[in-house]
């Protein structure tokens, strides 16, 4: 991946769809980003929750403010966050060329599960992206239990490239 510089990020302007707002972070989101890294719903797709008093002692002042990190609002209220981050080359999926240097995620809150806000927010970052790096793959990993996500990668247009075991489970990588 072309690392994003400082003249890529923060975007000129939040970005808004028609139900939501992505922008950076602000100290105003501590809240939820405690509650999201937290959440016994959350945990149990990226490894568990951490314990709340855990998660507040290390939470910065302003959590998520980096480049490729999108906190999506709904009603001036923070409900997920979604990131496009240089992959981690310490990963155990394999490593493909076509794969690309960028990978998606998403966390959101439990409470905004099932009404599409995830693949809302994740479409616009994506779109986002593919204007400020055009051509640059982007690759989802995700475990093959995790039916939901897998819907809403082929729904942005993911395919997949393989299948393979990391963190005791099958995984599923992806390209668009």
């Amino acid at each position: 991946m072309t690392a994003l510089g400082p003249a890529d990020w923060p975007p000129s302007a939040p970005i808004s769809t028609p139900r939501l707002v992505l922008r950076p972070s602000e100290a105003r989101d501590r809240p939820a980003f405690v509650e999201l890294f937290s959440s016994p719903e959350v945990g149990a797709h990226i490894g568990g929750a951490r314990p709340r008093e855990e998660v507040e002692g290390a939470m910065p002042e302003v959590p998520g403010r980096r480049p490729g990190a999108f906190v999506a609002e709904l009603d001036g209220a923070m409900i997920g966050l979604v990131t496009l981050d240089p992959r981690d080359p310490g990963r155990p999926d394999p490593v493909r060329p076509e794969a690309g240097g960028t990978e998606l995620g998403y966390l959101f809150l439990p409470e905004a599960w099932g009404r599409g806000y995830a693949g809302e927010a994740c479409a616009a970052a994506l779109d986002w992206f593919a204007a400020t790096l055009p051509g640059e793959p982007v690759v989802l990993c995700t475990r093959t239990d995790n039916a939901r996500a897998l819907r809403l990668a082929e729904k942005l247009g993911f395919t997949e490239l393989e299948r393979f075991e990391a963190y005791g489970a099958e995984q599923w990588l992806g390209v668009r």
